[in-house]
């Protein structure tokens, strides 16, 4: 097994984030290495989700999103990984990416949810951009249909 010495974790409370979230936090224990969480509030999410729910303010999605990395952030302390929580809010391509550019990790760690090609053109994404601008290894966790990780979320 490889051992690496910064791991960064993007969370996004999906079950896919949150299989990734395990996997890779159980990897960062193995290797002892200094732990970063991302969560990342979609701007584009936030936008659609403002004309189906206008009562909800952006501060209260926000507040929400950061109350779920911080439980997180927790959880993962009890599983004897030390990590250090960030938010933002973005386009999660552009602030993964910035946040490697910062960080330097060795492993990068993320969840992704299978969608067909109509899908990823339709709203406008394009999520391999992400592996073009990434310098270190990248772990992709597909949730399994009959495997639930809850173990952290």
């Amino acid at each position: 097994m490889a051992s690496f010495k910064r791991v960064l974790l993007c969370y996004d409370a999906t079950r896919e984030g949150r299989r990734a979230l395990c996997e890779g936090a159980e990897l960062a224990r193995q290797s002892g290495a200094e732990t970063h969480l991302l969560a990342v509030l979609d701007r584009l999410d936030l936008a659609y989700g403002a004309d189906v729910i206008p009562a909800v303010p952006l501060g209260s999605t926000e507040q929400a999103a950061k109350e779920i990395l911080d439980e997180s952030v927790g959880r993962l302390a009890e599983l004897g990984v030390k990590v250090t929580g960030h938010f933002v809010v973005g386009n999660p391509i552009d602030e993964i990416a910035r946040c490697c550019d910062e960080l330097k990790p060795d492993l990068v760690v993320l969840g992704h949810h299978r969608r067909g090609m109509f899908a990823r053109w339709w709203d406008g994404r394009d999520d391999t951009r992400l592996l073009d601008r990434l310098s270190c290894a990248v772990l992709v966790v597909h949730a399994q249909k009959d495997i639930e990780a809850d173990a952290v979320s």
